[in-house]
């Protein structure tokens, strides 16, 4: 059998890069004669930008201090030992980087046992152990602090998570065992499983102790000195910490059933993750850590050998770093300051638009529209949402008297915008409209002005076509809601030049969007890859296949929502719309379907009716069945599934060979961040690379082994 040691040298050595973390061990006397006292601090030796984390090199680090720390125990020289973290950071896990790199199952089982191996002998020590939650802690970090017999947590945490399960893993190093043992089942399902799969949610200093995780809170300005005097009171005996008793009865079992419904309406089966972590709560019932810590090993083992969590891996990275450097983004000090924006249409969009310049840039927005009741309407429901943000105590009084005082509507765009920065306008998606409203805004408009289009699908060097300064027209794509989804299409027109590419993206920066830019071709992006894919969806309708089975072929990718609900969403009219202007530029591939024509026509908002009495399901609507003209070639879900995913393959293909954009990365990070899909998925590249799809449609993979995929 190797040793931790030996076994942590092995890992260090395949991964030469790691940022590595320090346990400096240092002694003092407690308060009120509790004794002499060991803490071991984490530190990788950079500020809180670089936040601590667990390589094999740190665990074999915490492994020695902790050699220091036992001695010390046994010998009776210390009645406790603590463990915290550098400021605002306690640790946020293991690296991943590292974890990229591993080729094999028993490397990766190597690296769960290590860090098993070195956590549990913090609850083997002859004292009491303590964790002081400092600062941000996630996974490992989170985990080592359960290993301790006493946790304390900063009000000041801003976060605190077990991400695992988000990213495609398990809580490996005892999150699934301890956790369910120390606060019950439900409570850890609620942490490892719901907050996982709601888009990775945090905790808060107060929420971690009011869910028992942490024994005390503490103030963040003193919170290392109130931990210790706290600390003090436990080893003298002054006080004595209670838990409440754990139910290992039937309501253990509920929690495990209610996480299986959840990880099911969020991934339908289709990523392991969360159904392995499942696994090992049921077990953990019983209260046999080892037998728990066993199971964690494999199962993060022959997760690190899967798909899901290179690709989750791969999303995170897109998500964390490429969003933060946008591929063929011009040098940021050509951009121009802007201190002022103008907003062409008043609807809701505008509105949306409105308000997101104003909370972000907070400068003068100016809205127009074609009449007053309009423009009252518009600057009312910014209004409106400014003091929603009052009630909800997000922003002061004085706050939102100074917003409310930003933002104006005027008729007459000559007085509006004669000294706007950025135009943006928001009106009907028709581009003769687009092109009158671009002719009277160059008008009035300064020399400098960028005059930006949030146009979902039309070309945006025609719209600039008929100006005299077509170089500062950009195409400035939002997604619905405006306030949730980070995606931020940039389009570059054939006229557009660089200031002017540079203000867009340097404005998308102020408004906290991830930008990627796209060359002017129909639809962008997001939008033209979800119409090829609707689009086939509608086809095998058409042809015949119950909308029941077109539905069901998809589940199995996990997407946030089934095509025809995300119709819903964005609305059929809209859809069909796109699916005809995409038609004009590409016959061969998009089809403008009848029965949506004859859905919209009818004037129905979707497919689906949702009754209270069958649980607001979606069933079809029976006025829509009615409309339905169907052929007679019935597909199974499988041939659906094929259908549909090697037509995505096949325009992502011709996309990229368009230059539509940078690389396939930047399509994952649209679908990402602009359509909700999901991170086991890593967008979609991966994923028709790991099924085999993009060999079989374009005879070649999109991404290179070991990009999102186990290297070779």
């Amino acid at each position: 059998m190797s040793t931790t040691a030996e076994l942590l040298k092995g890992a260090a050595e395949l991964f030469p890069d790691e940022v590595v973390t320090s346990a400096h061990v240092r002694h003092f006397e407690l308060p009120a004669g509790a004794g002499r006292f060991a803490l071991i601090t984490l530190d990788n030796g950079f500020d809180h930008t670089k936040p601590t984390t667990f390589g094999p090199q740190s665990l074999a680090n915490l492994n020695t201090a902790i050699d220091q720390v036992e001695a010390e125990a046994a010998n009776g020289e210390i009645t406790g030992v603590g463990i915290t973290g550098k400021p605002f950071i306690f640790a946020v896990g293991a690296d991943l980087k590292g974890v990229e790199l591993l080729k094999k199952h028993d490397e990766a089982l190597a690296i769960g046992k290590g860090g098993h191996d070195v956590f549990k002998r913090l609850s083997a020590l002859a004292v009491p152990t303590f964790a002081y939650y400092n600062g941000a802690a996630m996974g490992g970090g989170v985990e080592v602090g359960l290993h301790c017999t006493y946790r304390t947590v900063s009000k000041a945490l801003p976060a605190f998570s077990l991400p695992e399960v988000f990213l495609g893993l398990v809580p490996g190093w005892g999150g699934c065992a301890i956790l369910p043992n120390l606060i019950g089942a439900e409570k850890a399902v609620s942490v490892i499983i719901e907050n996982s799969l709601n888009q990775n949610r945090q905790l808060k200093g107060k929420q971690v102790f009011e869910l028992g995780i942490a024994d005390a809170l503490f103030e963040g300005a003193d919170f290392l000195e109130q931990s210790l005097i706290w600390t003090a009171s436990v080893l003298n005996g002054s006080l004595t910490v209670e838990r409440p008793e754990i139910d290992r009865g039937e309501s253990w079992d509920q929690a495990v059933a209610k996480g299986r419904a959840v990880a099911d309406s969020k991934v339908h089966g289709a990523a392991p993750a969360a159904y392995r972590a499942l696994d090992i709560i049921e077990a953990a019932k019983d209260g046999d850590l080892q037998k728990g810590f066993d199971a964690e090993d494999q199962a993060l083992a022959d997760l690190i050998m899967g798909g899901e969590l290179r690709s989750g891996i791969y999303a995170f990275n897109l998500v964390q770093k490429r969003a933060k450097r946008p591929a063929g983004a011009p040098d940021k000090s050509l951009a121009r300051p802007v201190t002022k924006v103008g907003v062409v249409g008043a609807g809701l969009m505008a509105s949306q638009l409105a308000l997101l310049f104003l909370r972000r840039l907070e400068v003068p927005v100016v809205l127009t529209d074609i009449d007053q009741e309009r423009v009252d309407k518009g600057v009312g429901y910014v209004h409106a949402e400014i003091e929603k943000l009052l009630g909800k105590g997000r922003i002061n009084q004085d706050k939102a008297n100074r917003l409310k005082g930003l933002v104006s509507g005027v008729l007459d765009k000559a007085a509006g915008f004669a000294d706007a920065d950025f135009i943006i306008e928001a009106v009907f998606e028709e581009m003769s409209v687009k092109q009158k409203v671009f002719a009277e805004v160059e008008a009035v408009a300064p020399a400098h002005a960028i005059l930006a289009t949030n146009t979902s699908s039309l070309s945006v060097s025609e719209m600039a076509s008929k100006l005299q300064h077509p170089e500062r027209v950009v195409g400035f794509h939002f997604f619905n809601p405006v306030a949730i989804l980070p995606l931020l299409e940039i389009v570059r027109g054939e006229q557009t030049d660089d200031a002017s590419l540079a203000t867009a993206f340097g404005v998308a920066k102020k408004l906290k969007k991830t930008a990627v830019l796209t060359k002017d071709a129909p639809a962008f992006v997001v939008n033209r890859i979800l119409t090829r894919f609707m689009g086939e969806i509608q086809n095998v309708i058409d042809e015949g296949t119950s909308v029941e089975t077109a539905e069901k072929a998809i589940e199995p990718l996990g997407l946030p929502m089934s095509p025809l609900v995300l119709l819903e969403l964005v609305g059929p009219a809209i859809g069909l719309h796109v699916s005809e202007t995409l038609n004009r530029a590409f016959p061969e591939r998009f089809t403008v379907s009848p029965n949506l024509k004859a859905v919209v026509e009818a004037g129905k908002r979707g497919f689906y009716v949702y009754k209270p009495e069958n649980g607001f399901k979606p069933e079809l609507d029976p006025e829509v069945a009615a409309l339905l003209v169907q052929g007679d070639s019935v597909l199974t879900e499988e041939q659906v599934r094929d259908r549909v995913l090697d037509a995505v393959a096949q325009e992502i293909g011709l996309m990229l060979e368009e230059g539509v954009v940078a690389e396939a990365q930047d399509i994952d990070l649209c679908l990402i961040t602009g359509a909700g899909w999901p991170f086991h998925l890593g967008g979609i590249t991966p994923y028709l690379d790991r099924e085999g799809v993009s060999e079989r449609v374009n005879g070649k993979r999109f991404l290179a082994q070991g990009v999102a995929s186990v290297p070779a």
